[in-house]
Order: structure tokens, then sequence, then C-alpha cells
């Protein structure tokens, strides 16, 4: 969480990391920041420590996370963080919505396996997790 001045919320972001084998990885939940705070780089200050620790301690592969494939705000910000579209998954939001999972390769991948971009599309329930 990042705070302002008086304790006041300016964003958060929220992730785990999952999974098994090369597909062991850090995930972005939710990241956030609020309108008064914008264009600050404060998204790319907590995207960067989410990184980090999915480098650092948990020694991740890769770094992913889903946006719905109409936000190109969102997905313009993720690849100016380096991040790619890795592949889409049709329906993954209420069945409505297509998702992109976009991913950036961390150095536990010096072969940048994880971010070779897939061709085909799939859907919420062929996604692997483990």
């Amino acid at each position: 969480m990042a705070e302002g001045p008086g304790k006041q919320a300016m964003g958060y972001i929220l992730g785990k990391a999952e999974g098994e084998g090369e597909l062991w990885h850090g995930h972005v939940t939710a990241v956030t920041v609020g309108p008064d705070f914008r264009r600050q780089s404060l998204a790319q200050k907590l995207m960067d420590i989410l990184e980090e620790i999915s480098d650092k301690v948990h020694n991740c592969y890769f770094v992913d996370l889903f946006v719905r494939k109409s936000n190109s705000v969102a997905i313009n910000m993720y690849a100016k963080f380096g991040y790619i579209v890795y592949r889409t998954v049709t329906g993954y939001y209420s069945g409505d919505e297509d998702a992109y999972d976009m991913r950036k390769a961390l150095r536990r991948d010096a072969a940048r396996k994880s971010v070779v971009p897939l061709k085909k599309a799939i859907r919420p329930e062929d996604l692997e997790w483990e």
C-alpha cells in the first residue's frame, strides 16, 4: 500500500506466487492508483516491488496479470513496464469479455521461454493453475 500525507491511501498492489515447475510465477491480482495520484509513476513503483519480491524472494520465472482486452490504457501501461501479450483468454470476464494474459520474464527464465506468445486463444477452464 502506498500512503501519502496523513496516511492517505494513494494506491495498492495485491499479488501472490503460484504454480509449479516452470509455471512458478508471481501474479498481479490487482493494482490500483487513486485518481488524484495518477501520472506520478506510482503504478510503476508498485509493480516494481511485486516483481522484485517475485524475483528475489520467490525465485519465480515470470510475473503475469490479466487485463480486459478493451482496456487499452492499462495494456499500454503494462507494455511500457515490459509486459507482452502472451495469449488471449476468451470469455474470461463473466463469459462476456476476453482478457489478455500479459507476462514479463524474470531472471530465472534466462531463455525467456515463459514469454513466447501463444497464437491460439484459450478458454478460462484451460488455464494452468499448477
